[in-house]
């Protein structure tokens, strides 16, 4: 299950198509260095996104 302290690296490097949801979200950052250390809580704030929205989509498409 991905949660809000999950690192976004973790997610892309599991499931390479979450990047499209990243950036349907608006976290375009997808490739910037600070995304090594990021989870997705501190970038979803970064950008004013809603976290749970995001954390909805991302463990639907870890689950199937």
């Amino acid at each position: 299950m991905i949660t809000k302290s999950t690192p976004i690296i973790d997610i892309l490097r599991l499931w390479p198509q979450s990047r499209d949801i990243f950036i349907r979200h608006g976290m375009g950052c997808v490739n910037c260095m600070g995304l090594a250390t990021e989870t997705v809580e501190n970038g979803a704030k970064l950008h004013g996104i809603n976290i749970e929205g995001l954390l909805r989509e991302l463990n639907q498409l870890s689950s199937g």
